[in-house]
């Protein structure tokens, strides 16, 4: 008996946008937002990815959601080239992949009370009678835990975290199997921040769903996460297990990263690594490994060849240092 293949699988994914000075002028180059990526989501399970501002998270989820179209590579889901869907399978694919946006307030009408917000997936998809919507309505207010009178009210009178939890029931509205978390826990309070974080995981748990979790926050990811992509410039430079990449990584960039993070108890000693420099433009990236003018364990070979993932340890690892030399 075969294993089921993952939920969703990005092969060599890209997305560049071209730079013009005009609305007709000849491009001047292109920004390399997502340089193939390449990554699978089981069923019920969680990747998280991380890096700094501009390295291509919120463009590889908008790839997945859709709402930017691949300049290469390819994206899969339940086994099926989602660029080749047709007009049923594109239907499907926006039913069965749902998104949670950074902040809840900017992301739900203000003029509409929550009934409406969370029935509205439903009343667009499906046709069902006006009992049989607010049966579910009241179901997913309760699933997401307010109270039954949250139904009449409008957003504003909620708090972040309530209405972060209105966003996660509309985006369970249509039964999803991909919820896509985009910072879903960066505009909250921090005291705020565990409660949703611990919703997300018993929606997961009780509903099965797959997840892919983009945050800055390290720790959030760990905690979220089944396993954990860290992006750089566009490209993927570690991934594989959680617990692992999160407590013992190898990568220079990820080592920066985990370092910078706050530890978790004051005690805990930390071997500190310090990046000089900013981060690249994506317009122009540095030649061989994007990361090395910024590495402090750049070789020479780093500025003339570039790294490929490769087993170290128990994940993928893109960087010379883990390669014998030739």
């Amino acid at each position: 008996m075969t294993e089921p293949g993952p939920l969703l699988e990005a092969r060599n994914l890209t997305k560049h946008f071209p730079v013009r000075r005009g609305l007709l002028a000849k491009p001047l180059g292109v920004v390399r937002a997502v340089d193939g990526v390449s990554f699978a989501i089981g069923v019920g399970q969680t990747l998280g990815v991380v890096g700094e501002s501009g390295c291509g998270k919120t463009t590889t989820a908008k790839l997945v959601l859709r709402l930017e179209e691949p300049t290469g590579g390819s994206l899969r889901f339940e086994g099926r080239d989602v660029g080749e869907l047709d007009g049923g399978g594109v239907k499907h694919y926006r039913h069965a992949v749902q998104a949670v946006f950074q902040d809840p307030f900017a992301s739900l009408n203000p003029r509409m009370r929550v009934d409406a917000i969370i029935s509205e997936p439903l009343t667009t998809h499906e046709r069902l009678e006006s009992a049989e919507v607010a049966k579910r309505v009241a179901r997913l207010i309760d699933l997401v835990g307010l109270p039954e009178r949250s139904a009449k009210l409008f957003p504003h009178e909620f708090s972040g975290g309530q209405r972060q939890r209105i966003a996660i029931a509309r985006s369970l509205a249509l039964s999803p199997r991909l919820v896509v978390l985009d910072e879903p826990v960066s505009a909250l309070d921090v005291s705020i921040r565990a409660q949703i974080l611990n919703l997300l995981r018993d929606l997961q748990a009780q509903l099965g769903l797959s997840y892919l979790f983009i945050a800055h926050d390290l720790a959030a990811v760990a905690h979220m996460s089944h396993t954990i992509a860290v992006m750089y410039l566009g490209q993927i430079v570690e991934i594989g297990d959680a617990a692992t990449v999160a407590t013992r990584p190898k990568h220079p960039y990820t080592q920066a990263l985990f370092a910078a993070a706050l530890p978790s108890h004051p005690s805990e000693q930390r071997e500190e690594t310090v990046l000089s420099g900013e981060v690249p433009s994506p317009l122009n990236p540095p030649a061989a490994c994007r990361f090395h003018p910024r590495c402090p364990h750049a070789m020479p070979r780093c500025s003339t060849e570039e790294p490929v993932l490769r087993e170290v340890d128990g994940r993928r690892v893109s960087c010379h240092l883990y390669v014998p030399s030739a």
